[in-house]
């Protein structure tokens, strides 16, 4: 279901990108956040999740590509499977994407990923306003398989805030979907909690 109502078979939401962020209770509870570009969804593991609070500076572990499909995936990964757990949505949108050069020229989404910082503007059930990825290497990098990690960071603008909780509790989390629970779906699918 596309977020205007249509039905789209690629799971696209229309002409601007799509993002999505999942909670994953697999071994380790974390979240997904998952942007569209050129077909797929570029996707990084986000220990504490996304916070709108421009103090905190999120660590994002790159992990695999998905299908546009999955963005849509609530349910339970069985056990022993890669990534075994319980999944809910717990933001959805579009984004656009607002890197440019050192002249102000727009730079294509993927090439500034590839240069190590993007930067977008989220429309989310949730998450609103703009963000940046930033890659960085150093010592938070050398106990990353592969070595490198990413910050995700809220940028100061109209919708940042500046109190309140600065990480969404995974287990009180409502899907943006269905207003499930990491513990409701884990229950309806008979996984007894979902963990691997």
């Amino acid at each position: 279901m596309r977020l205007d109502g249509r039905v789209d078979g690629t799971g696209r939401t229309g002409p601007a990108p799509c993002f999505v962020v999942q909670i994953h209770q697999a071994r380790r509870m974390h979240f997904d956040f998952r942007l569209e570009v050129d077909g797929v969804l570029k996707s990084w593991a986000v220990p504490r999740g996304p916070s709108e609070n421009p103090r905190e500076r999120r660590l994002a572990v790159p992990t695999e590509d998905h299908p546009l499909e999955y963005r849509t995936f609530e349910g339970v990964i069985a056990k022993g499977e890669r990534g075994g757990g319980t999944v809910i949505v717990w933001d959805q949108g579009t984004y656009r994407p607002l890197s440019h050069d050192r002249r102000g020229a727009p730079v294509p989404f993927a090439q500034s990923l590839e240069d190590g910082h993007a930067t977008f503007w989220l429309d989310g059930t949730r998450l609103h306003g703009e963000f940046a990825l930033t890659r960085f290497r150093g010592s938070a990098a050398e106990n990353v398989p592969g070595g490198e990690v990413w910050l995700l960071i809220k940028a100061r603008d109209g919708r940042a805030t500046h109190d309140g909780p600065e990480t969404p509790d995974p287990y009180r989390a409502r899907s943006a979907r269905t207003g499930r629970t990491l513990a409701q779906v884990a229950a309806e699918e008979g996984a007894g909690g979902g963990t691997s």
